[in-house]
């Protein structure tokens, strides 16, 4: 069977109304990602990365003992029961940490957990590597290497979170390949996580990935962001144990699809300049300014990308999947929460607006104009100005400025 998963997803607060990741939304509580799962998104298995917070594990005892979480057989926790409502969502509890090579650099990875018992374990464990346990995504003192032999000593598996962002990933601020971080144990890694502002036709590009499963996730700040970039995985059941299998391509699981963003709309594909805010529109790798000869930029991922490749094309394996390109709803000029609301009354969920609800449909429920910028965004047609710097890029349908370079990904 096909499942539709996002496998990093933050907290915002605890149930209390303890703070665990700061940047986040107060309303993404453990209980309200797993009801925005069923209710509104259309995601059936969600991998939340802030569960070795005590508070959240708190939250996490209270839902199960109240039997509105109910752990899995196979690993995962099951909310919502599907043969009363029709939807449930499996969560798989994560733990994301942000780790310290020796010769510099910082990446962040995300660990996920067969069971309650396996999650409070590493908890208990990084609790001496960190000064506030409760926070999302703290530095743990260790190299990631280190990080991923504790990980494995609870059952988990151990996935480089948003591999090619310029701050805090392995590739972006570590290392040009991924085995001088992790020796020989870098084939015990089952798959990476390519980031909003890369695909797979850029990250395969680099050789040492050749064969590793790509996961598209959100990373989500927000319960409206969850589902911008999922996974269309193929398990018997969603379940750790077929995640297991997925990632690993075993037993005829794996990935699918990968649905996610035109790399253009994340916050990082371009070069940016911090001192005269210009965004690099020349051919990649643009590693200073273009306009003013600043070396104090933030790097792109896809400058990045070029700057360390092996191949000037993707060189893609036979078992890599179709990467699927989707606009957001809240990336398309004129979709706010009003006609959000509208589209998913109207179709269900937000994946059926984006890929299922005919033209006509559509414009029945929100107008024409709107109904095109949505067709226009499932066929890939809409104009983009790419992002850079920690700024999103946008669909830009009336925009004549630099729009990135179309192509240069190779779709």
């Amino acid at each position: 069977m096909l499942h539709v998963c996002d496998l990093h997803v933050h907290i915002g607060r605890s149930g209390s109304g303890r703070p665990v990741k700061i940047t986040a939304s107060r309303d993404l509580t453990f209980e309200n990602i797993a009801a925005e799962c069923v209710a509104r998104k259309g995601v059936d298995v969600v991998g939340v990365v802030d569960c070795a917070s005590p508070p959240v594990l708190e939250d996490i005892h209270a839902l199960v003992e109240a039997g509105e979480m109910v752990p899995q057989p196979g690993g995962g926790l099951r909310y919502g029961d599907q043969s009363a409502t029709g939807s449930a969502v499996t969560v798989i509890p994560a733990a994301e940490f942000e780790t310290y090579e020796t010769g510099g650099g910082q990446s962040h990875h995300v660990s996920y957990f067969p069971t309650l018992e396996a999650l409070a374990g590493f908890s208990a464990e990084m609790g001496r590597h960190v000064t506030n346990l409760e926070l999302s995504s703290q530095a743990c003192r260790m190299p990631a290497a280190e990080l991923m032999t504790i990980a494995e000593a609870f059952g988990a598996l151990f996935v480089p979170a948003h591999c090619f962002t310029p701050h805090k990933s392995p590739y972006g601020a570590c290392v040009r390949r991924m085995t001088e971080m992790f020796g020989d144990a870098f084939e015990r890694i089952p798959a990476i996580e390519l980031g909003l502002s890369a695909d797979s036709f850029l990250a395969d590009r680099i050789g040492e990935l050749a064969d590793k499963t790509f996961l598209s996730n959100s990373d989500a700040h927000s319960l409206p962001k969850i589902g911008r970039e999922y996974n269309i995985i193929e398990m018997q059941e969603p379940s750790f144990e077929e995640l297991r299998l997925a990632l690993l391509r075993e037993a005829d699981r794996g990935v699918a699809a990968n649905f996610g963003l035109d790399p253009r709309l994340g916050k990082y594909h371009r070069t940016f300049c911090e001192e005269c805010e210009h965004m690099a529109a020349g051919q990649p790798p643009v590693l200073e300014c273009e306009a003013c000869g600043s070396a104090k930029v933030t790097r792109g991922v896809l400058d990045r990308i070029v700057q360390i490749a092996d191949h000037g094309e993707p060189h893609q394996p036979e078992h890599r999947p179709h990467y699927q390109y989707q606009v957001p709803l809240q990336f398309v000029p004129g979709i706010g929460a009003v006609t959000l609301g509208k589209l998913i009354n109207r179709f269900g969920s937000e994946m059926a607006v984006l890929h299922e609800a005919s033209a006509e449909d559509l414009g029945q429920t929100v107008g024409a104009k709107t109904a095109d910028l949505i067709i226009r965004a499932r066929e890939g047609t809409l104009p983009m100005r790419a992002g850079g710097g920690g700024h999103y890029g946008k669909v830009a349908p009336k925009d004549t400025g630099q729009l990135g370079l179309p192509g240069v990904h190779l779709r």
